[in-house]
């Protein structure tokens, strides 16, 4: 039997309903944003993420699928969002756009070669988005607080968001220096990559879990000390922005990020939840101002946040959230001849163009076994077609959860199921206090 490649996992069922849910609430949030939904391809020019990721990074020289194609070409499957986004808006002028800035959000697969963990897979589902062509620190905070917001509607509750800021070129470079002399005469202390991290990007080491725990990890100096006075005053104008929109944050001087291209704000979100781990980050992000014009575009800020979809749904699993699931359908069409059958297929598809879920029979089942298909269907109402009530234009339809049955005219049985079915969907809400009627009001 062929199986699976370890680090995936296949989506079905009751689960990929439950994505698929939260999925169009996350859609609904970004467009009350004023997001644009973007896909870019799966696999790229490798050069693409070791010019815009970083070379140093350890999704970069550890954890791409990278392969040569028939033509010869260096390509790697996507390991990340924003590099592909930002190639896309480069190579389609999107900067030439009027409607600044660019509000672009994603969701989808990603390939990391990484030891597999709970809610982490080498093929990935990463939601993302980015905010291109400001560079205001109001646009910081609305994408923070974004992330927060989607997290609320939800359904997560005790949600906090750590935010640091690596400042300005000036400032960034200064910290390097003063990261450099700390680590140097400890560099027999540092593993083998932290060894290689000194000189081409010390702040990577900071970000190393090998030596995390080391005394020279702790005493290492600080991104805030190091900040020029224009790299302060913004950092103050996001915290005061984050302030005004009610997003709870602490300022951690340990949050860098494990890529090359932030700088000023960088960020993660973390929730407190029983159970769910001492890594409790679930989602990140930063400002990268460099990468567009690193890239081959115009000079451009940009800020920007992911979350991987699989810890997303975990959290959302131990935070014991109800996801609205729906398992059941509107209608069962039976039948019991070929002419019943075929009036089954038209009925069908008409009821499905009006917008209701029906089902019919396509095995040949009998009608006791028919019955038991409903059942397993969780079905609202069934029908069996009779070929003489058919030719007086009528059918028996059984309400499954009353158990009544009544025989209509053919031509109401939109007007029957859209009716009954929102009645029984009112009844079931005002037993859970979560309807609005006029009865349940009085």
């Amino acid at each position: 039997m062929i199986t699976k490649p370890k680090g995936t996992k296949d989506l079905y069922g009751t689960e990929a309903k439950r994505w698929q849910y939260v999925s169009r609430v996350i859609d609904e949030v970004m467009e009350k944003y004023n997001y644009n939904f973007i896909r870019v391809p799966v696999f790229e020019s490798s050069e693409l993420f070791h010019r815009g990721v970083g070379e140093t990074t350890d999704i970069v020289t550890k954890e791409t699928y990278d392969f040569t194609d028939r033509g010869g070409r260096n390509m790697t499957l996507r390991p990340e969002g924003t590099a592909g986004v930002v190639r896309s808006y480069i190579e389609n002028k999107m900067y030439g756009n009027d409607d600044k800035p660019t509000k672009l959000y994603y969701n989808m697969p990603m390939y990391r070669y990484e030891r597999p963990q709970a809610g982490r897979y080498r093929e990935l589902t990463q939601f993302g988005y980015e905010l291109i062509g400001s560079d205001d620190p109001l646009a910081d905070a609305e994408v923070i607080s974004l992330a927060v917001n989607v997290y609320k509607i939800l359904g997560l509750r005790q949600i906090k968001v750590n935010i640091n800021s690596l400042g300005d070129a000036e400032s960034r470079n200064s910290y390097r220096k003063a990261l450099i002399k700390h680590f140097e005469p400890h560099i027999n202390e540092l593993c083998d990559d932290c060894k290689e991290r000194l000189e081409k990007n010390p702040l990577r080491i900071l970000d190393c879990k090998v030596d995390a725990d080391k005394e020279i990890m702790k005493t290492a100096p600080k991104t805030i000390d190091y900040l020029n006075d224009e790299s302060k005053k913004r950092f103050e104008k996001v915290k005061e922005y984050l302030e005004v929109m009610g997003v709870e944050y602490e300022v951690d001087p340990s949050v860098v990020r494990g890529l090359d291209y932030y700088n000023h704000t960088v960020f993660e979100v973390e929730v407190k939840i029983d159970g769910f781990g001492a890594q409790n980050v679930i989602g990140a992000g930063g400002r990268y101002n460099n990468m567009i014009e690193e890239l081959g575009g115009p000079s451009t800020p940009a800020i920007g946040f992911a979350v991987g979809f699989d810890r997303l749904m975990l959290a959302l699993e131990y935070e014991k959230v109800n996801i609205p699931v729906n398992t059941s359908v509107d209608l069962f069409l039976l039948y019991v001849n070929d002419d019943e059958k075929k009036y089954a297929a038209y009925l069908t598809n008409e009821l499905r163009m009006n917008g209701f879920v029906v089902e019919t029979d396509y095995l040949s089942r009998s009608l006791k076994a028919g019955f038991k298909q409903a059942d397993r269907l969780n079905s609202k109402f069934t029908i069996v077609l009779n070929s003489e009530m058919l030719e007086n234009n009528e059918v028996k339809i059984k309400n499954n959860k009353t158990k009544e049955e009544e025989i209509i005219s053919v031509d109401t049985i939109i007007y029957y199921l859209d009716e009954n079915i929102a009645f029984d969907e009112c009844e079931d809400n005002c037993e859970n206090n979560e309807c609005n009627c006029k009865e349940n009001n009085n």
